[in-house]
């Protein structure tokens, strides 16, 4: 989709359907000159409760009138000021905007239509929850209708500025780095499996000069000692990667902020079998790895200036003749033994490894980023991504990201008492903590792998991908991510 600023009166600019902005009960702004061109059609609407006052409410006006434009599209958006409907307000239009025969799209919204908000904050979100609702996954259906929508005019009464071009930009970069996650994310095992995430990041590096891309093999990883992220790809005839991208972007000697994405390409649970239904959503199980991906697009895009470092697990955990058994006791990359007690407590054992190897970057920040348990969406469901953390700050900056971007985090308690749950008769520890707390005890078992460097493990196992008839990778949580990066810039 084209998008672009374009000043002047949005009653003579032409477009196929002119989204107009409602905030509470009545007209606002230069909504309330565009309702004189229609002959106040639009405040007898409101007047008469069509609408109504609910964020996400719209309301299609078929005939434009006194417009150039075909069609107007009312939308809801709450209260002045509520950032929340503000979001729930542009997710519904668009999504009406993009199902809709409607090929030129204009948005009355980036200069300050909203009390409450400025110009960069309305084109950042414009722009995020137009590229969202545009967004298919289609590339395996024959005969797939493509979205008409190709074109968005950001209308305003005079030229942009720096900070709205700085928003646009930005906004750009980042839900292109969204779109690749739920692209990732959204494709069968078949396809993606740890080579093709390997062949993913070296895709990024070669669009962007600032990112370098290792891969190391099972061989490599066997020299280092990787015992337990191999028991995992033991199983599978796809041979596991550990896929590690530098990107460049800040001073040469800062410390990198390093993020870890758990790349299980495939769960089926290994020995431990999953049940059937549902375990086709299972593809999802590399979600974190997908942010990973999808956050150092956005970040390479955007050229933030920080260091960033990816590390993907990528694995695919398989039942076989040389798969893992529960009760196998392995040899983790830190010296530590884990008596496997089931196989499908996988993400832990390539994660953990994983977190090892970041040691060596002498890192600022470790954050990593799994589907790692069900126990996490029992607790907080879909609204709310489960953090961990050994460190205050970053915890806090964190949970701050992810109130400034709505992609929210809660923090959960990893307190010491919780380890004695993995005590194990023959190893240093079990990888299953028994069924109380399983969210808890798994943040707990990766916890001691992560005593160099502060470090926030974030459970997107209820965020990263919705189910049902709406089943779909949501991109989750590369815009919290994206936001806490920023930060880190000086």
């Amino acid at each position: 989709m084209k998008i672009a600023f374009k000043a002047g009166d949005p009653a003579k600019h032409a477009c196929d359907l002119l989204l107009v902005p409602v905030f509470g009960a009545a007209l606002k702004g230069r909504a309330l000159d565009l309702d004189a061109a229609l002959g106040g059609l639009a405040g007898r609407c409101l007047t008469q409760g069509d609408l109504g006052t609910s964020a996400g409410a719209t309301l299609l006006l078929p005939i434009a009138g006194g417009l150039k434009a075909s069609r107007v599209l009312l939308f809801q958006c709450g209260e002045d000021g509520a950032l929340e409907g503000l979001r729930e307000g542009l997710a519904a239009a668009f999504s009406a905007a993009c199902k809709s025969p409607a090929k030129s799209l204009a948005c009355l919204l980036s200069d300050g239509t909203a009390a409450g908000f400025d110009a960069a904050v309305l084109t950042e979100e414009t722009v995020l929850a137009a590229h969202y609702a545009r967004y298919r996954f289609h590339r395996y259906l024959k005969t797939a209708k493509p979205v008409a929508a190709a074109s968005l005019a950001l209308l305003q009464s005079g030229r942009a500025g720096a900070a709205q071009q700085k928003a646009l930009t930005r906004a750009e970069a980042l839900a292109k780095g969204i779109a690749l996650t739920r692209t990732l994310g959204d494709e069968p095992g078949n396809v993606c499996h740890p080579t093709y995430l390997a062949k993913e990041a070296q895709r990024i590096a070669k669009a962007h000069s600032t990112v370098k891309v290792e891969v190391l093999s099972e061989a490599e990883m066997k020299r280092l000692g990787m015992g337990a992220f191999l028991a995992v790809s033991a199983g599978s005839a796809q041979p596991g990667k550990l896929i590690v991208l530098r990107y460049s972007g800040g001073a040469r000697n800062a410390a990198p902020h390093v993020l870890v994405g758990k790349g299980i390409t495939f769960d089926t649970g290994g020995i431990s079998l999953k049940p059937g239904p549902g375990m086709d959503e299972m593809k999802y199980d590399m979600c974190g790895a997908a942010s990973v991906l999808g956050t150092l697009s956005a970040v390479a895009e955007a050229q933030l200036p920080v260091n960033v470092i990816g590390v993907i697990a990528a694995a695919e955990n398989m039942p076989s003749g040389v798969a893992t058994r529960p009760g196998d006791i392995v040899k983790t990359m830190s010296g530590q033994t884990v008596e496997i007690l089931n196989t499908d407590a996988e993400g832990r054992l390539v994660l953990c490894d994983a977190l090892t190897y970041a040691e060596r970057f002498k890192p600022a920040s470790v954050v990593d980023i799994a589907t790692l348990t069900g126990a996490a969406v029992i607790a907080l469901g879909s609204p709310a991504t489960a953090l961990y953390a050994n460190n205050d700050d970053l915890a806090s900056a964190l949970l701050e990201a992810g109130e400034g971007t709505g992609d929210r985090a809660w923090r959960m308690p990893l307190w010491e008492a919780y380890q004695k749950q993995l005590k194990s008769n023959f190893a240093d520890m079990a990888n299953i903590g028994g069924r109380e707390a399983g969210s808890v005890t798994a943040a707990c078992f990766l916890a001691r792998f992560t005593k160099a460097y502060p470090w926030a493990h974030l459970d997107i196992a209820g965020s990263a991908w919705r189910t049902g008839a709406d089943k779909g990778a949501t991109g989750r949580p590369v815009r919290l991510l994206m936001r806490y990066l920023e930060a880190q810039c000086v």
